[in-house]
């Protein structure tokens, strides 16, 4: 047999098996189809089958017994967890099932809200979106009445179908309590649930809302309240209502200016009763305030250029002695060095009270940046307590509680001061004085590596000056922020809202300053310092631990003098 033979024999014998197929499959269709044309000989549901999300499915697919005529008696109607197992576990733990369980027969079931087994709609079809109030309405007429009147109905009344519905923020099947933490308009979860629309970019380009809205809450302090477990904090709902959302330019409105300082004066009380409530939504960029964008702008190049510099200062200083202990330990060292090293650490560097107060001021600040930085980072692993902070405000007290003791400790170091001649006389060596510049470029600039010769360091010199007045001037602008923004009912009863507005953002920028500073430039002085290091235990004994420089030898301090 040849090849064309054998080509032209399975060719013909596919041919056959398609003919013998398909003649199987017409056969099965013209079966499923004859019961429901001889059941529409009878029941004119057939039709109306036709246009239902059931279109398509065999009357024996819900109907026991169909086939035996007459239809015997008693026979049970179909159930539609028979299909829909999940649905009716969600009805079965909703707010209907339950009330359905507990006698109630007059709560909504499956037909009352999709209608007839042979006309429910397509639950994602139009004619149903637009059905939903209604049905809802049945039951919750004053709801949706409001509903109707807000921005959310309107758009729905205009033939936007993807206006939210009931079901989009309550839920279809296991719609529960909003006391339920399961609930998505529970005040839990409030955020997410608006979130869906508003924080979708293609729905905010499309219907021409805000794009801003999520990302500036979530920036806010209730945003990040809310993001840290706070079940009290203000949620979207309220501030713009639940069913009754209108747009701020309606007098109805919540959040029209006029109706603000009440709206604002649920949770803070007399806000806005002299001065009208500035911009809620507020995020970094062109929409952001004038003030707060210069306050930002400040400190970000303030941070940089400060940072850098004691980076710089630093790191100099650094490579100069990893070199020099490493590499240069036999070396000829000049006097001027032997000098500089000798009188730089000299004498008693802290009194026993200003020990005390400088443990108490570390614990405070330590404690002060952790629960600072976990509110406005819940979600780092290192915030610890913050996962208490659900039920109990446990951040909060634990920032408040280290606040008190930071001011009460800098009260303290400023009276001492007043009242005792010893400590006086020791906090003198701190004032600025005309040789701190000289001091400050000449060794800024030999760490740099531009000079030779290692220059003279006072025994406190700008290393420990810019520090100290650097606290001064922090712990000033910290604790004015920080209690114009714990008494914020008080401060937005005789302030405008932008105040704290700029409170808040100066507060957090420099604290990041404060700590980025610690970090950098009093860490090093203390620890990391090749001539401290493992630590300088000034804070503990009194005095520095500071390693001396090697004395020269005889034969080289002669060899120095003759030059």
């Amino acid at each position: 047999m040849t090849n064309r033979a054998l080509s032209f024999g399975r060719r013909l014998g596919s041919a056959l098996i398609g003919l013998l197929l398909g003649a199987a499959g017409a056969t099965a269709y013209a079966a499923d189809q004859a019961p429901a044309a001889e059941c529409a000989s009878c029941h004119d549901q057939g039709k109306k089958l036709e246009k239902s999300a059931h279109t398509g499915l065999p009357c024996e697919a819900c109907h026991d017994s169909h086939e035996t005529y007459p239809h015997p008696a008693n026979i049970p109607k179909p159930q539609c967890v028979t299909c829909h197992q999940d649905q009716a576990a969600d009805y079965a733990g909703s707010v209907h099932g339950l009330a359905r369980k507990a006698g109630n027969d007059g709560t909504p079931d499956c037909s009352l809200c999709h209608g007839s087994a042979h006309e429910l709609l397509p639950p994602k079809s139009q004619a149903f979106r637009m059905a939903v109030p209604d049905t809802c309405g049945m039951c919750h007429s004053e709801v949706v009445e409001q509903y109707r009147a807000s921005v959310h109905g309107q758009a729905l009344a205009a033939g936007i179908t993807q206006a939210p519905l009931c079901t989009d923020c309550h839920g279809e099947h296991k719609i529960v309590k909003h006391t339920n933490q399961a609930s998505p308009v529970n005040g839990a979860n409030i955020r997410e649930t608006c979130g869906s629309c508003h924080g979708d970019v293609r729905l905010t380009r499309k219907f021409g809302m805000p794009s801003d809205r999520l990302v500036s809450f979530d920036a806010s302090f209730h945003g990040l309240a809310a993001k840290a477990g706070s079940q009290t904090v203000a949620n979207c709902a309220s501030c713009h209502g639940v069913h009754n959302i209108l747009p701020s330019s309606d007098p109805k409105s919540t959040i029209n200016p006029k109706n603000l300082s009440k709206t604002c004066g649920q949770c803070h009380a007399g806000a806005g009763t002299r001065f009208a409530i500035s911009q809620v939504h507020v995020a970094e960029g062109r929409g952001e305030p004038a003030m707060l964008r210069w306050v930002r702008r400040f400190y970000l190049l303030v941070i940089a250029v400060t940072i850098g510099l004691m980076l710089l200062h630093q790191g100099g200083d650094w490579m100069r002695k990893l070199i020099r202990l490493r590499f240069q330990r036999r070396t000829v060292l000049r006097r001027s060095e032997v000098a500089a090293a000798a009188g730089a650490h000299s004498g008693v560097r802290m009194l026993p009270f200003e020990r005390v107060q400088h443990a108490v001021l570390a614990i405070s600040f330590i404690t002060l940046v952790w629960s600072g930085f976990a509110l406005k980072y819940p979600d780092s692993w290192w915030t610890g307590l913050l996962l208490l902070e659900g039920a109990h405000p446990v951040r909060s007290i634990i920032h408040r509680i280290a606040a008190v003791v930071f001011i009460a400790v800098s009260i303290t170091h400023l009276v001492s001061l007043i009242v005792n001649r010893r400590l006086r006389e020791h906090w003198k060596e701190m004032l600025p004085n005309g040789n701190d510049p000289r001091e400050a470029v000449s060794g800024f600039a030999y760490n740099l590596g531009l000079g030779s010769v290692q220059p003279r360091r006072s025994s406190h010199s700008y290393v420990e000056k810019l520090e100290y007045w650097a606290v001064v001037w922090g712990a000033i602008v910290m604790a004015s922020t920080g209690l114009l923004l714990w008494a914020n009912n008080l401060a937005m009863r005789f302030l405008p809202k932008s105040w704290l507005d700029v409170a808040t953002s100066v507060h957090f920028y420099e604290a990041v300053l404060a700590t980025l500073a610690i970090l950098v430039w009093h860490l090093y002085a203390t620890i990391f310092d090749p001539d401290i290091y493992p630590l300088n235990t000034a804070f503990l004994t009194g005095y520095s631990s500071k390693k001396s420089e090697p004395s020269p030898e005889p034969h080289e301090t002669t060899k120095v003098a003759e030059e």
